[in-house]
């Protein structure tokens, strides 16, 4: 039995679509390599979850109290899970906190791990994963030797495709072992509206904005999208925001259905922070701007006319 193991993630006691994204993922992939999925969770209140999982394939959705995040716990406690379901495929989330603790549980398990795959297939019974590479201005294909493949994926960059699964409930054991490092504290005061790493639509602004002033002309779009506000990092050089807003090779890596950029010109940075979006839509004066040969839709025309009369269109329609 070839199974596979998808590590979760909760954010504010709610499921992240992400875990979604993965648990649908490794059901197309466990039917390929016939196995089962067990999807992973690290809460005390497993059972308020299940039945979104089993909705997308979870045979097994596993509930660990691992208590408040360390990458070394969290570490431990998977390596535990894995070690009592032997699954031949591992997929966990390209976030802040699986990127903490991936690698470790790859070294624990002494398997093989590809990180930030945008796409999963199966070949020879193997999985294939697609990332990019050489700062998002290429893909590659790889396959994990190893006999546990390990991959983190991106959020948004996989489709939730619902197929029950047996969805039984398991309460494990797991425990976060010997941790050498604490959390101290927390600042949260840079957090978006909505998060950039998450948000399935992103409105983001660059120098052609003029000055940080003008920032509600942006944030007005994106709160009637319901979307995160993005920034190239010219904006954030020039303190016209938090770097937390900041989307590219020195920002943060997204991948949403549309990706809304207003005044910006997309240099090669910022293109391999956002060049996975399904749809891009460039909103820029230059009509020679690097944005428009990766923009699904472009429109060359000043961002003050256009972004506020979008604006006004959508709450129209959205009511």
């Amino acid at each position: 039995m070839a199974d596979v193991l998808v590590v979760g993630e909760l954010k504010n006691g709610e499921l992240k679509k992400i875990s979604k994204e993965l648990t649908s993922a490794a059901r197309k992939i466990a039917d390929a390599i016939g196995g089962k999925v067990h999807t992973l969770i690290i809460t005390d209140n497993v059972d308020a979850f299940a039945g979104d999982l089993k909705a997308v394939g979870a045979d097994a959705v596993i509930g660990a109290n691992l208590g408040e995040f360390s990458p070394e716990g969290y570490a431990n406690g998977i390596f535990a899970v894995i070690q009592e379901k032997k699954p031949a495929v591992v997929l966990m989330p390209h976030s802040a906190q699986g990127k903490e603790y991936s690698a470790r549980v790859a070294i624990k398990a002494n398997a093989g791990i590809v990180a930030d795959a945008v796409a999963l297939s199966v070949d020879g019974g193997k999985v294939v994963a697609k990332k990019p590479i050489y700062s998002g201005k290429a893909y590659a294909n790889f396959k994990v030797s190893s006999d546990i493949q390990m991959f983190t994926v991106r959020a948004n960059s996989q489709e939730v495709t619902p197929k029950d699964g047996a969805g039984a409930v398991e309460k494990s054991g797991a425990s976060v072992g010997e941790v050498r490092t604490k959390s101290l504290s927390k600042d949260l005061s840079g957090g978006n509206k909505v998060q950039l790493a998450d948000a399935s639509i992103i409105v983001s602004g660059g120098r052609g904005i003029k000055g940080p002033e003008n920032w509600p002309i942006i944030q007005d779009l994106a709160d009637t999208l319901g979307a995160a506000l993005g920034a190239s990092r010219a904006t954030v050089d020039a303190g016209w925001i938090s770097h937390s807003h900041q989307v590219g090779q020195t920002g943060k890596t997204v991948s949403p259905n549309c990706y809304i950029a207003c005044g910006i010109s997309g240099a090669i940075q910022h293109l391999a922070g956002m060049g996975s979006s399904k749809y891009i839509v460039a909103i820029n004066k230059d009509g020679d701007a690097p944005i428009f040969k990766v923009a699904t839709y472009g429109v060359v025309a000043d961002l003050f006319e256009v972004v506020p009369a979008l604006t006004s269109e959508f709450k129209k329609v959205l009511g």
